[in-house]
C-alpha cells in the first residue's frame, strides 16, 4: 500500500468541483481545501479529513479513500445545501478524473448524512475512491 496517491486524488477532486458549472454556481466559487481567515460564504462547500486502507493485490498496489465533502449553508432550511449537496454528487460520482500520480480505477457515492448545526445545516457527502499505484 502507499499513501503517495492521496494528495494527487484530492488535487483532482478540488479541481473537478472547481471546473463544475452547477457546483460553482450554487457554491458561488466557495469550494475550499481550507477554511480562509475571517469570515466564510453563508453556504460553501469544503475537502474533509479521509479514511485509507490497503487495496494493494497481486497486479499492484493500491488503496481505498473514504472521505467527505461538506457542504456547510448557514440558512434556516435544507433546501441550498441540499441542493450543492446534489451538484456536488453528480460531479464526482462515477466522474473518471485524471491523477497527477496513480490512477483513479473507480470514484462512487458511498453515503451522505444532513444535520443542523450550531444554528445552520451541514451535509456530509460521503464518496469512495478506489485507486492503483500504477498508471
Amino acid at each position: 500500500m502507499s499513501y503517495g496517491i492521496g494528495a494527487a486524488l484530492q488535487a483532482a477532486v478540488y479541481g473537478a468541483l472547481t471546473g463544475d458549472a452547477a457546483v460553482a454556481a450554487l457554491a458561488g466559487g466557495a469550494i475550499f481545501d481550507a477554511l480562509p481567515p475571517g469570515p466564510v460564504p453563508s453556504l460553501y462547500a469544503t475537502l474533509g479529513p479521509e479514511t485509507v486502507r490497503d487495496a494493494s493485490d497481486k497486479t499492484g498496489a493500491g488503496a481505498v479513500h473514504d472521505f467527505p465533502v461538506t457542504v456547510v449553508s448557514e440558512a434556516a432550511g435544507f433546501s441550498s445545501a441540499k441542493a450543492l449537496a446534489a451538484a456536488i454528487s453528480d460531479a464526482l460520482s462515477g466522474a473518471d478524473l485524471p491523477l497527477a500520480r496513480g490512477r483513479l480505477v473507480r470514484l462512487a457515492f458511498l453515503r451522505a448524512r444532513a444535520r443542523r448545526v450550531d444554528g445552520g445545516r451541514e451535509i456530509e457527502v460521503w464518496f469512495r475512491a478506489r485507486v492503483d499505484e500504477d498508471a
